[in-house]
């Protein structure tokens, strides 16, 4: 199976989650093993000589793919979860949505410094939770050594947000 292959798993789901938005649906292919395998070894595969410690993953859909990925690094799985979810010291780092505003935490040792830290996400929309993200491993003085995406939505210029990082995707719409 190639690259190209895996977008055929990804599902189109009209006016969700509102009216005029086409949501790009990732459970078929997590639910293709071959397809979901494929993912996950791709990532794993552009970092393995990256020596990264740590693979953090965004809440929620990001820790699907981030801790299988950590896994076959031999690196080190962080969640970055919505405010009040985790359970020890965090920080918080605020994002702007279309209509609002919403935060991530952190543990405040998830990361040591100089730690090589990889960031792993579903979708790459407007960029704001990966900005946000890569702004906490900063605070903690980490090394973010990439960003990548399955998906990336090319139309909505996330990479925009994200120019100062390695950015990849394994999908672009």
């Amino acid at each position: 199976m190639s690259i190209k292959n895996l977008e055929n798993f990804i599902r189109d789901v009209p006016n969700f989650p509102k009216e005029g938005i086409i949501f790009k649906d990732i459970t078929p292919l997590l639910q293709n093993q071959e397809a979901f395998r494929k993912a996950i070894k791709t990532i794993s595969n552009l970092y393995k000589d990256k020596n990264i410690d740590i693979v953090v993953g965004a809440e929620a859909r990001g820790f699907i793919f981030a801790a299988p990925v950590a896994f076959r690094l031999e690196a080190g799985f962080v969640p970055v979860r919505k405010p009040g979810k985790l359970p020890y010291q965090t920080i918080k780092e605020e994002f702007q949505l279309e209509y609002g505003v919403d935060a991530f935490e952190i543990h405040t040792d998830a990361i040591k410094e100089n730690q090589n830290v990889l960031i792993v996400d579903d979708v790459l929309a407007t960029g704001g939770t990966a900005q946000a993200i890569a702004k906490l491993v900063e605070k903690l003085k980490g090394n973010v050594v990439g960003i990548c995406f399955l998906i990336e939505l090319t139309f909505l210029n996330g990479r925009d947000k994200l120019k100062n990082y390695n950015v990849e995707s394994l999908i672009k719409f």
